[in-house]
């Protein structure tokens, strides 16, 4: 016994009418913006627009300051560079593309 309706378009469950697309959704590209509302991509260099303290650390790194190239990767802090040789994860309403 079948329980899936196979219609041209999309399946349907025959228990509960539940459709769904034969073709999966593609993946919708992420775009970070800065706290200009300017698209960043990898490769790019960033201005900091305010001293930012590093956690663990009594250490400030001041506005004005410009990365290396960044990368951007997943989770809350977007952005993965380094800044006066320091590896550090930013998030993109601290920077503006340089």
């Amino acid at each position: 016994m079948n329980d899936v309706l196979d219609l041209p378009e999309r399946w349907e469950c025959v228990t509960c009418g539940h459709e769904w697309d034969k073709e999966p959704e593609a993946e919708k590209a992420r775009v970070v913006k800065d706290a200009h509302g300017n698209v960043l991509v990898d490769g790019d260099c960033v201005v900091l627009i305010k001293d930012l303290p590093l956690k663990g650390s009594s250490q400030v790194l001041k506005g004005g300051t410009k990365s290396k190239p960044i990368r951007l990767v997943d989770g809350d802090h977007e952005i993965s560079c380094k800044i006066d040789g320091v590896a550090i994860g930013l998030k993109a309403c601290f920077v503006k593309k340089a």
